[in-house]
């Protein structure tokens, strides 16, 4: 058999390293179709120019990173997957810029059957590296995968302890990064991180309907073979679920409007896709400042944001109720670092 049907449950082992196949080289037509499929404005990705002021040579958008990463493991650990369950612990460790090539590796770091038997949880911490080997992006993610012999023997359940925050000390923050001549009328926004304070929450009013076209295109742009994006007999609503991805691309970009000088990605402390989403949905987005600390660059602060992509009928600032289950409508709940002028 020289197909690949994809590994399935039983075939993971706790402690195994995966090296993913097909090295990515990233050039600016990827920049271009990344601003065609996102309302993306932040300036450090959108203008070279912007960029060389703030000591970057025109940085790829750090979602463009992550998505690419994220499509290197995608054959490996969820081509069989039910659900992409949630993030944590993820690091920006140097931005990337084209010429690049990407590769990823992912380890293996736990397993959890279901109680069902038909499927089980894997966890696994993913990096991607350069064409120089420099780590460039590494989170932990978990994946719920289906079983392909229900009949094989549960494995040792192994639950990693992962940390609920990326200390604000480990954030990476670009060499060179410099915000003191930053032009906030040419950003879009007055607003520093002086500006904001804990437990302050920002609607971002405007919004997006998801069209089927453009996230096939997205998801094929970033190499994402999972057969719930592209397959709609692998349902049995016959939907193609939307890739997680593109609705985190899509809450990042809307939430340019009162975040628009978050211009760098740091860390991803936590993440949950709460619902499926399917095209035809239109969604909206709010945030929430967590907390805010300096680094140790002088002139760049990072505040932690918790960003919610909801289906725009949802309630505003709406995220779990009582029983401490996501509100309908809710989509995604994202918990990362960002950088900003201080």
């Amino acid at each position: 058999m020289k197909t690949n049907p994809g590994r399935f449950f039983e075939d993971y082992r706790v402690g195994e390293t995966i090296r993913h196949a097909v090295p990515r080289t990233l050039l600016g037509g990827e920049k271009a179709l990344y601003h065609a499929l996102y309302p993306a404005r932040h300036a450090v990705h959108s203008s070279d120019d912007f960029a060389a002021r703030c000591g970057l040579a025109g940085p790829f958008d750090d979602l463009i990173t992550f998505h690419t990463v994220f499509g290197k493991t995608v054959p490996d650990i969820s081509l069989n997957a039910i659900a992409n369950l949630g993030y944590a612990e993820g690091r920006w460790r140097r931005p990337v810029y084209p010429g690049d090539t990407l590769t990823a590796t992912s380890e293996v770091i736990g397993l959890k059957q279901n109680s069902n038997g038909n499927s089980g949880v894997v966890w696994v911490r993913t990096t991607g590296r350069n064409q120089r080997s420099e780590a460039v992006l590494d989170y932990v993610r978990w994946v719920m995968v289906r079983k392909g012999d229900t009949g094989a023997p549960a494995p040792e359940t192994v639950v990693p302890e992962l940390s609920a925050v990326v200390a604000p000390e480990t954030l990476s923050v670009p060499n060179g990064l410099t915000f003191d001549g930053y032009d906030f009328e040419l950003a879009g926004e007055p607003h520093r991180w002086r500006d904001y304070t804990i437990g302050e929450k920002i609607d971002h009013v405007d919004r997006v309907t998801i069209e089927e076209a453009e996230h096939m295109m997205a998801t094929r742009l970033w190499q994402n073979t999972a057969k719930v994006h592209f397959d709609a007999t692998n349902r049995e609503d016959g939907k193609r679920l939307i890739y997680g991805g593109h609705v985190i691309s899509l809450a990042r970009a809307l939430s340019f409007n009162g975040l628009a000088n978050v211009q760098l990605l740091a860390g991803l402390n936590g993440g949950s896709h709460a619902a499926p989403c399917f095209a035809g949905d239109t969604i909206s987005a709010w945030s929430e400042v967590l907390d805010k600390v300096e680094t140790g660059v002088p002139g760049v602060g990072a505040l932690r944001l918790r960003l919610v992509a909801q289906k725009a009928e949802a309630e505003p600032f709406g995220l779990k109720g009582e029983d401490g289950k996501y509100a309908p409508g809710v989509l995604l709940d994202l918990d990362y670092w960002g950088l900003i002028p201080t």
